[in-house]
């Protein structure tokens, strides 16, 4: 049994008589369609909706380089070099030649078996100035402490023969002094009350030994008038309160006695301790070179920094029991800041002004005194040799005052 569609002769007729109109369209339509996939493919292929790329032919010789000019001169790679100067090269510029190694060294001791002496130790100086032939080298006391012999090791590894003229434990520097002959710069010093908080410096120095001399480590000042407690006699108990700068450039063994230096190359600080924890990082420490300059001036010209003298040993109340506060000193219970006279020295200042063992220290100039290092910090900040000064004292439970002069200390 067959199918039979009822329209396929009817349809079969109409196809028949419009044979010519659709072959014509058909044509038509196929010149469009490929006029429109020749313009559209580039732009499919740029935007990659099409599974494969193509290049032109000028775009390929581009990428390949194998143009007729590139075939026959084949393009020649070259390094490039740059030039790079800023505030920063040009302050190490300026200021890195005036830094120079110091060389502590020592005699074997007579009671140490095995110890054949040599180099105790080395750190960094900074060469200040240059005067009738010699050159002058600031640098930190405790690079120098103790040697028997001083040698200044220069930029070209030579290594001179260096006098120490003199040195100061309570502000960590000392003076050396070499043949002018082998120094060709001196550093300059800055303004260090100047400095600004976030300010940039640059540490210069010998890190680690003369291995790595004339490092340099960048940073910026994280505090001013920062306050370090040193123990001269390494009894436990602080005898000076430093002022230092703080710096997050590093500063590391061998760094001592080297130049914080500003951006203008200008030398605002020696370097001089550095906080070594293994929780602490980034906290260098540098002598403000205002308050280095005297003391710099001294022990060139004295060998020593001269500062008043009283002539007394003391010590802090906070120091001494409650049992000798009340029996031996005999305090009123309302006095507990001051300093003990524990010695007077036979001829002193204090001596003459009267002054006894077991007097309590509790004013100068008016002025309260709670301890030593107060006491320290007002007689060598506030006056200087051949002043008067007012002392105000207990005795015996009785308050009382006196006037001493102030003399220097004779060695």
């Amino acid at each position: 049994m067959g199918y039979y569609d009822d329209h396929y002769e009817q349809y079969r007729r109409k196809q028949k008589g419009n044979r010519g109109g659709t072959f014509l369209s058909g044509l038509v339509g196929a010149i469009l369609g490929a006029l429109l996939v020749t313009f559209s493919i580039p732009t499919l292929s740029r935007w990659d909706v099409l599974p494969y790329h193509i290049t032109p032919k000028d775009d390929e010789q581009a990428e390949t380089g194998e143009t007729q000019t590139t075939k026959q001169h084949p393009a020649v790679q070259e390094n490039v070099s740059v030039n790079v100067t800023s505030q920063v090269t040009e302050a190490i510029k300026k200021a890195s030649d005036a830094v120079v190694g110091v060389v502590n060294i020592q005699e074997a001791s007579f009671w140490s078996e095995g110890d054949e002496g040599g180099e105790a130790g080395t750190g960094s100086g900074v060469v200040y100035k240059k005067a009738n032939g010699k050159a002058f080298i600031v640098t930190n006391h405790h690079v120098v402490e103790n040697a028997s012999q001083l040698e200044v090791s220069l930029k070209d590894g030579t290594r001179v023969p260096a006098n120490l003229l003199g040195s100061d434990a309570l502000t960590d520097l000392a003076v050396l002094e070499i043949d002018a002959k082998h120094v060709g710069k001196v550093a300059e010093f800055g303004n260090s009350d100047a400095i600004k908080l976030g300010e940039p410096v640059v540490a210069i120095g010998n890190p680690l030994g003369l291995q790595f001399a004339g490092s340099v480590t960048q940073g910026i000042i994280s505090g001013k008038n920062r306050t370090i407690e040193i123990d001269v006699d390494q009894d436990g108990l602080p005898d000076w309160n430093a002022e230092v700068l703080q710096t997050d450039a590093a500063i590391n063994p061998g760094n001592s006695g080297g130049a914080l230096v500003n951006i203008e190359g200008q030398v605002i600080g020696i370097n001089s301790m550095k906080i070594a924890q293994e929780a602490v990082e980034g906290i260098g420490f540098a002598i403000p070179i205002n308050a280095a300059r005297p003391i710099i001036a001294d022990l060139e010209k004295y060998g020593q920094v001269r500062r008043p003298y009283m002539g007394v040993e003391l010590r802090s109340l906070s120091d001494i029991s409650s049992y000798h506060l009340q029996e031996t000193l005999h305090l009123p219970k309302d006095v507990t800041g001051g300093v003990a006279i524990i010695q007077v020295r036979p001829g002193s200042p204090a001596a003459q002004a009267g002054l006894k063992q077991f007097d309590v220290i509790v004013a100068l100039d008016g002025q309260k005194i709670s301890n030593v290092l107060d006491l320290r910090k007002y007689l060598y900040t506030k006056k200087a040799i051949g002043d008067e000064m007012e002392v105000t004292f207990y005795r015996d439970g009785r308050k009382a005052k006196v006037t001493m002069k102030l003399a220097k200390e004779s060695l």
